[in-house]
């Protein structure tokens, strides 16, 4: 039922990984400086070397530094997050989230009935592979 520790992403992983989606292939320092919150060098070479060893980045060695960059997308990474959260919080069940926003009062008829019409002019469901 669950997804492998290794598929999920922590806060600070999410935060190298946007940066990485923003910049594209880009070395430690670079890195460290688009982060928004200060970290130590070591500190975001460790989790380069962290995300690389899960699957999320991949390296080579350009000049005397290794260049990282994504080899999964934004897209994939949202949607595999919701889908672990669904899973988790609500028994796999996309309605009990959906519930659970009306309930806290973070979506409204209005905005479900907005979203609906927005996907019915894309035709339906994006490609679940990207």
């Amino acid at each position: 039922m669950g997804q492998e520790p290794k598929d999920t992403l922590t806060k600070l992983e999410l935060q190298i990984m946007k940066v990485i989606w923003r910049l594209g292939a880009s070395n430690a320092g670079a890195v460290q400086d688009g982060l928004e919150q200060q970290l130590a060098y070591t500190t975001v070479q460790t989790m380069l070397n962290i995300l690389t060893k899960k699957g999320k980045l991949k390296r080579r060695l350009r000049g005397r530094s290794f260049e990282y960059s994504a080899t999964i997308s934004e897209a994939a990474a949202s949607r595999h997050a919701v889908r672990d959260l669904v899973d988790r919080m609500f028994g796999g069940s996309s309605e009990e989230l959906v519930m659970s926003l009306i309930k806290s009062k973070q979506i409204d008829a209005k905005q479900i009935a907005r979203l609906s019409r927005m996907l019915e002019k894309k035709g339906g469901h994006e490609d679940e592979r990207s």
